[in-house]
């Protein structure tokens, strides 16, 4: 992809929120897709060459390895050593969407955003505006993340979740970070032995009424 020269916007703000939430990851994302190609997807593209950038609108789709980014309109760039860039948006009726499969597991990251900025390079994607992150496990929702902001880290395995007016909904008015955690259940301990079946007591008829005393 043609590289763009439109200025990353720094991400340090979001470890400085008052309202911050960080959790830490079970595994990573698919390492593999920081090496894939990107493949892009959409109703038209507009290509800059002073710029250096390119623009894709009406129902964007990305893929990248596992990757999947949909969105209305979507800026790409990559700088001279390889790294890839992408920034998503989304419509009123229609946030942007991100989905990405984690290493070694039946799990998915699921996220939407007004705004989706992707950075191949440092291994993050950030939501803002009524940002949601979802790890599904299988096809089952496990854990849930509401915020105005929220950045996700495939590298350090941490997410960060920032609340604010733009998470305001009815059913949160206060925009405050909100969160779903379903607890890991024990895996069975790998040398606990086998329990050993036994056969129920067995009733014995006995030839004598009493026994002598002694």
């Amino acid at each position: 992809m043609p590289p763009h020269t439109t200025p990353h916007r720094p991400l340090a703000w979001l470890f400085v929120a008052v309202l911050a939430l960080t959790l830490s990851a079970a595994a990573r994302a698919e390492k593999a897709d920081k090496d894939k190609p990107m493949n892009v997807e959409a109703d038209a593209l507009r290509y800059e060459d002073t710029r250096q950038t390119s623009v894709f609108t009406g129902n964007v789709v990305l893929t990248k390895g596992t990757i999947v980014m949909r969105g209305a309109k979507m800026d790409v760039r990559q700088d001279p050593q390889g790294s890839q860039f992408g920034l998503l948006v989304g419509t009123p009726e229609k946030p942007g969407f991100f989905r990405q499969k984690r290493e070694g597991l039946d799990e998915w990251i699921e996220g939407e955003g007004d705004r989706i900025e992707y950075d191949s390079k440092a291994e993050t994607v950030l939501f803002t505006g009524r940002a949601v992150l979802r790890r599904y496990r299988g096809t089952q929702l496990n854990d849930e993340s509401v915020g105005s902001q929220i950045l996700y880290n495939s590298l350090t395995e941490v997410f960060t979740v920032k609340g604010g007016d733009a998470s305001r909904t009815a059913a949160n008015p206060t925009g405050r970070v909100r969160a779903m955690l379903t607890p890991i259940p024990d895996a069975p301990a790998a040398n606990a032995p086998a329990p050993v079946p036994t056969d129920p007591a067995k009733l014995r008829p006995s030839g004598k009424i009493t026994e002598p005393r002694k």
